[in-house]
């Protein structure tokens, strides 16, 4: 059957695909209440969607698609209203899984676009999320760049895509590889000259010699102009950490998810062995890292748990810490890791609230950059719920501040500060000066705060896992394609409290 889909004649791919629907439509007749094998049917029933929808931030129809037709023609608009003007519980912002009048809404928001999928049935909301994160990372993969522009320029592309990733609510493929068998139309790139960086592509500067323009806009099958195609791979290090300060500031919770990404453009695939460090170890040790000191830091390494992409091979990882793997065609995660060791944390946050007179107090915000000069954090937001009865706020700049703004969001009682740029070793410090409705009752420090934190930080890593060297096979003395890594820090939560 594999060698069968591989090499398809369009005709006899049609008519194994005719078929397959066929049995679609039967597993769906047997998933009715009036089936006696109610087991089965609740199986198949568990494990399909209705609807899949892309809106942009303003709510227009991009892509939609209907499998089932058990589902209202209008839920898209539905769904955007509900997102859009969201406040039950208490919250502002509405959770990716959520239910209106019998039908179950699940959507991810990738670079200001809203993935959404739709159904009846009670399906495993981890499932359709990560479905939704595929079909996004597919959907790049073939476009280079996953805007509103290029999806509506590719519309063509993307249907067929979506054709064949699910059939009558039920996901066949994810595989850019295996896509690539049977979806025959060819990209139209769009210029990404003139777009602002999104997503993904915002964490590596441009301009920086080590990390390209194109990096992350190419297609994985157009070729560049004149017909060739520019043979180079990508290996990201991308660690989201998790801090927790407590009032003293010290560390009560600290945690590191981070992945090893991959991004082939190599003819071929020819055999890759990736090598990190070697003092690496998996499982608890009870040993610190807190003496990090950058990410060409020496030192221990010592992760919690991790896995690996299906096509990696570990026969000398016990020995040298080597992988070895072919590379399939797309985007993908060569290796999830997880570290909840002591590490030094990238910022220090120092707050102080206290009274200023009558209806009046006054906010001091520190931030330490505790990281080297020679690294800089990038798109820095900081903010700090006030308490409800809070009326005005003032705000002062220490002198010579380029590249901050401030704000205070009344209806959500939050102060704002944004930070452009940080340098390593750099201290920044904010004076906010609040005017209340009536006097406070209780202490302030119990009705403001916690202070959050969101940053990015290329070329720079908590955990210090490093990629050592990357070898790839080589076809003839000739070959000698680009290699490029890099690495980068991201804040998941990074919370200090009052």
């Amino acid at each position: 059957m594999q060698s069968f889909l591989r090499t398809p004649k369009v005709s006899t791919y049609r008519r194994f695909r005719s078929l397959w629907r066929g049995f679609a439509r039967h597993c769906n007749r047997l998933s009715s209440p009036n089936t006696r094998d109610l087991n089965q049917g609740r199986y198949l029933l568990g494990n399909m969607i209705s609807q899949f929808f892309v809106l942009s931030q303003r709510g227009d129809n991009i892509v939609f698609r209907d499998y089932r037709g058990d589902v209202q023609k209008g839920s898209a608009e539905i769904f955007f209203r509900k997102v859009k003007f969201w406040k039950e519980d208490g919250e502002t912002e509405a959770p990716p899984v959520f239910n209106v009048d019998g039908v179950n809404y699940f959507h991810v928001k990738v670079v200001g676009l809203l993935f959404v999928a739709t159904t009846r049935a009670n399906v495993s909301p981890s499932l359709v999320l990560e479905l939704l994160q595929r079909i996004a990372r597919v959907t790049k993969d073939y476009l280079g760049i996953l805007n509103e522009d290029s999806i509506r320029k590719n519309f063509v592309l993307v249907y067929e895509l979506l054709d064949e990733v699910i059939d009558f609510g039920y996901v066949q493929t994810t595989s850019t590889e295996v896509l690539k068998s049977s979806v025959f139309n060819e990209p139209i790139m769009v210029d990404s000259a003139h777009m602002p960086p999104l997503g993904p592509a915002a964490l590596f500067m441009q301009g920086n010699k080590r990390m390209p323009g194109t990096a992350v806009t190419k297609s994985v099958v157009a070729n560049e102009p004149g017909g060739r195609k520019r043979e180079e791979i990508f290996v990201d290090i991308i660690e989201k950490i998790s801090v927790t300060f407590s009032s003293s500031g010290y560390i009560l919770t600290s945690e590191i998810d981070g992945t090893i990404q991959m991004k082939s453009y190599l003819s071929g695939n020819p055999e890759i062995r990736l090598a990190l460090n070697e003092d690496l170890n998996i499982g608890r040790g009870g040993r610190s890292v807190y003496d990090y000191g950058g990410s060409s830091g020496s030192g221990a390494v010592i992760l919690d748990d991790c896995n690996f992409h299906e096509s990696v091979h570990l026969d000398s990882f016990d020995v040298d810490r080597t992988l070895t793997l072919v590379p399939p065609d797309g985007e993908f995660p060569v290796m999830n890791y997880r570290m909840t060791q002591e590490y030094k944390p990238p910022f220090r946050i120092n707050t102080l609230i206290e009274e200023a007179g009558s209806l009046k107090a006054e906010v001091i915000l520190k931030i330490r950059a505790e990281f080297p000069q020679n690294i800089t954090a990038n798109t820095v937001v900081v903010q700090m719920p006030l308490p409800t009865y809070t009326s005005r706020v003032s705000f002062e700049l220490e002198p010579g501040a380029v590249g901050q703004m401030t704000d205070f969001k009344e209806p959500n009682k939050k102060l704002e500060w944004g930070l452009k740029k940080i340098v390593g070793g750099s201290e920044h410090t904010l004076r906010a000066k609040l005017t209340f409705s009536h006097e406070s009752h209780g202490n302030l420090t119990k009705e403001a705060g916690p202070v959050s934190m969101t940053f990015t930080i290329p070329m720079y890593n908590c955990s210090r896992l490093q990629v050592k060297y990357l070898q790839i096979a080589k076809k003839s003395k000739t070959y000698n394609p680009y290699r490029w890594v890099r690495y980068v820090t991201q804040a998941n939560s990074y919370v200090a409290r009052i």
